[in-house]
């Protein structure tokens, strides 16, 4: 008689009650299943992140456009769920309105995600997450490659606009009125 064991796949509610990693690993759910997908983030990944994060919030708040995150998990796919955790994300009021803030994960897609490059970052697993954020919803994805010092502006999967350092990033459609110097993300 052969027995056959079936893995268990996690809920995105079930992902978000597990406990963080002890050794400040990031993880996210893929297909129902726990994946490390880096190392605790390195100092200039820190930085970098939260430059993009305090631009994205000032402008935000300034304009009473929406809400912006850190690390907070988003759901890209059901059933099996997935649940992504894009360095920084930005989900406008008439998405997810003031006046409800999410326990764990919001019903709805982020307006602009942004992945901020590490060296455990390979090209595919980045299509891949960008694919994903745009089936899921998001509107606008930027990868921010902090050893070339450059924004890619992604407004659908694979095809993407490289915007160095001395160019101005603006919010298109998705943050009308919002610019920054590229250069202002690696100080």
């Amino acid at each position: 008689m052969s027995v056959t064991a079936t893995k268990r796949l996690l809920t995105a509610e079930e992902f978000a009650r597990l406990p963080d990693p002890p050794d400040g690993s990031k993880q996210e759910l893929v297909r129902g299943e726990v994946v490390t997908v880096m190392a605790a983030p390195s100092f200039r990944h820190g930085l970098v992140q939260l430059n993009v994060a305090l631009a994205l919030k000032t402008f935000a708040k300034a304009s009473n456009l929406g809400r912006v995150t850190a690390e907070s998990g988003l759901v890209t796919e059901h059933a099996p769920d997935t649940v992504r955790g894009p360095d920084v994300a930005f989900w406008s009021f008439e998405r997810l309105p003031a006046e409800r803030t999410p326990d764990v994960y919001p019903d709805v897609a982020a307006d602009l995600c942004v992945e901020v490059k590490s060296p455990s970052n390979t090209p595919a697993r980045t299509t891949k997450k960008i694919g994903e954020y745009f089936a899921c919803g998001v509107r606008l994805v930027w990868v921010v490659d902090p050893e070339e010092r450059t924004v890619t502006v992604y407004t659908k999967p694979g095809d993407g606009r490289v915007l160095w350092d001395n160019a101005t990033l603006d919010g298109g459609d998705v943050l009308p009125g919002f610019t920054c110097p590229v250069a202002d993300f690696f100080q």
